[in-house]
């Protein structure tokens, strides 16, 4: 029997619970398509990251916050494989666990919902010192610095709670969200306005559910392997490697954009101060179109920034690699780490 435990929020937060509950089911369902004869068990559980909803993300710390219970679980073997959203894994995972399959890509844009009195607006058209719900320093920073004449303030609390706030109160006029989210719970008709890359970079891994599993079970990993998406994999593998290059997180705005065309991955990053004012941003590109070697041997299951991903060309995936850890680079050789090393003290002071 296998089960697959999802980032289920329990008690007092049942639309985070759902949200959880639909991308783990959306996995299941797959697995079942392909493995029919198999039993698949799904059980809810909370992290102590889910549970601080009074903090800023950006305050609340390391991303294992949100995994540690899961991979408890996992190093136990109570479950066999964990579903996560992969902006939320960290992009060094502790050396027992492997992230087994990266899924086909759901929109990786922010959406801004509008509250009922400014529907049909833009944030653009939106009056002077309108309050704008984030608890992303990430969007904050490139949105103050795009949009001036808005301010922007820390909204907690899962999607339902966030909406309600909005709908509710006069406290924000907007607020952003991931496109993505918004689309699996089914609330798609709430997105007033898509942020396009040239207005907001998304989060390294925005949009893309991950399957963590132990790294030494090799039946496990053979199964969940066939849901990789391989052109969703090669993007996030170069977002994640630019994210470890450049020792970022949660506590520093860091943004990117990917774009896989005609054989070729395109990579925008950029890193911003915590008020936009000062900022970074480059893009550069690698071929990645290389054959599918079947060779078993000592480096079949070789990790990239986490991910084991065997049916998608190893070649490539070096590349891929090698292409966010050369634009995190150039940043760097160009004052990147000043830039965040002023942003992470900044947020530890507020």
């Amino acid at each position: 029997m296998l089960a697959a435990r999802s980032k289920a929020r329990e008690g007092t937060q049942p639309q985070i619970e759902k949200l959880a509950r639909i991308q783990t089911d959306s996995v299941v369902t797959m697995l079942r398509e392909l493995y029919p004869d198999l039993h698949f068990e799904i059980v809810a559980m909370s992290t102590t990251g889910d549970k601080i909803l009074d903090t800023a993300l950006s305050k609340i710390g390391e991303k294992s916050l949100f995994t540690k219970e899961l991979e408890n679980a996992l190093e136990r073997n109570e479950v066999d494989l964990v579903v996560h959203s992969l902006k939320d894994l960290p992009t060094s995972l502790p050396p027992d666990f492997t992230i087994g399959a990266v899924c086909k890509r759901e929109n990786p844009l922010d959406a801004v919902v509008f509250h009922p009195k400014n529907c049909g607006k833009t944030l653009s058209l939106l009056p002077e010192k309108s309050v704008i719900g984030t608890s992303s320093l990430r969007r904050a920073a490139q949105l103050k610095k795009k949009f001036p004449h808005l301010e922007f303030r820390d909204i907690r609390g899962n999607l339902n709670t966030r909406l309600k706030k909005l709908d509710e109160k006069e406290d924000f006029s907007a607020i952003i969200l991931a496109a993505a989210g918004l689309k699996r719970m089914g609330w798609e008709n709430r997105i007033g306005q898509l942020l396009s890359p040239e207005d907001c970079l998304y989060a390294v891994g925005q949009g893309a559910l991950a399957v963590e599993v132990r790294a030494k079970d090799q039946e496990i990993l053979n199964m969940v392997s066939a849901l990789h998406d391989a052109d969703t994999v090669l993007c996030c593998i170069a977002e994640r490697a630019f994210m470890k290059r450049l020792e970022g997180g949660c506590s520093v705005p860091v943004a990117v954009n990917t774009l896989l065309k005609d054989g070729q991955l395109y990579l925008t990053g950029a890193v911003y101060s915590l008020d936009g004012s000062d900022s970074l941003k480059e893009t550069m590109q690698t071929g990645v179109s290389y054959p599918h070697q079947n060779e078993d041997g000592p480096n079949d299951d070789v990790q990239h920034v986490g991910i084991t991903a065997k049916n998608v060309p190893g070649q490539a995936q070096e590349a891929a690699e090698n292409l966010g850890v050369e634009l995190a680079s150039l940043l760097l050789s160009k004052g990147a780490k000043h830039i965040l090393s002023v942003a992470r003290q900044l947020n530890d002071a507020r």
